[in-house]
């Protein structure tokens, strides 16, 4: 981990996921997101700790537990306060529902991991911080957000898949695929120094935003493809991960199952694909 200065008073934390840093005084500060794990919360507070910095506060982006798995240690070792918005601070608190929400039901034992379900933290509604606004930037989860500081930097989440993920895995998770092209048409507006999770730090998002609308496209014209004979659910998340050569894992088979059935409801609702009932399976085929 290292801790890098964008700002008069912002910063980063260089890591996997990468942490934001804003210090409202020469020696607190808030973190935005606390990486993936509690060995990773230990190494935030260590590192800012070597910089005489005390955390105050947490803001969490959105729920997932790459996000929030260093939220429960840090609130304790630092007494530092955790925000979420809304339905975001609900799975903050219970965690359990990521992976309800993703497998339908209560959730198989292999879906209650470490990369699916954070342990809780005591969280709170967002609330105004002095230096800080908040974006909305729904899509990749329910109710995302970025946050932009005084020093016209924005920390932008999970709000654009990296080139890294795009061209290895393809599929990239998704709440709600229109939400989430609002999104990128709302990116396209932003001037600054753009922090994502899972990218290097940039002055310009132009061509990653594009190539995320191209990969959305090109899912589409396969799953349209795909659906000119009528096909299940299955049987169409089956066609996907063959024509990248990919194989299923458990967390994939809902990560990604998820992902698809929102891909369904957007071509749905624009009139591009439609479903039947026909021997008690559900059926999904062109317009």
């Amino acid at each position: 981990m290292e801790l890098i200065k964008l700002g008069n008073s912002t910063y980063y934390i260089k890591n996997v996921n990468n942490i934001g840093v804003y210090k409202v005084n020469d020696r607190d500060c808030y973190i935005i997101d606390s990486g993936n794990d509690a060995d990773c919360g230990k190494k935030i507070i260590k590192l800012l700790n070597e910089n005489n910095l005390n955390i105050i506060g947490i803001i969490s982006t959105h729920s997932h537990a790459d996000h929030i798995g260093g939220n429960k240690i840090i609130s304790n070792r630092c007494n530092a306060k955790i925000y979420a918005k809304g339905i975001e601070k609900a799975i903050v608190n219970y965690p359990i529902i990521e992976p309800l929400m993703l497998y339908g039901s209560n959730p198989l034992l292999e879906l209650q991991n470490k990369f699916l379900m954070a342990h809780p933290s005591n969280s709170k509604e967002l609330e105004d911080i002095k230096g800080l606004e908040y974006l909305n930037l729904k899509g990749h989860s329910l109710d995302m957000i970025g946050v932009k500081t005084l020093d016209n930097v924005y920390f932008l989440a999970d709000s654009l898949a990296s080139h890294n993920s795009i061209n290895k895995y393809h599929i990239f998770y998704l709440y709600d695929l229109e939400e989430y092209l609002k999104t990128l048409e709302y990116l396209k507006t932003l001037k600054g120094t753009f922090v994502l999770s899972h990218s290097e730090v940039t002055n310009d998002i132009t061509s990653l935003i594009k190539e995320n609308e191209n990969k959305i496209q090109e899912i589409i014209n396969i799953i349209l493809n795909i659906c000119k004979i009528p096909l299940t659910f299955e049987e169409i998340l089956a066609k996907v991960f063959t024509h990248y050569n990919l194989v299923l894992n458990i967390n994939q088979y809902v990560l990604v199952g998820s992902t698809i059935k929102a891909y369904l409801k957007y071509l749905k609702e624009n009139n591009k694909l439609n479903y039947e009932f026909k021997d008690n399976k559900m059926l999904w085929y062109l317009m």
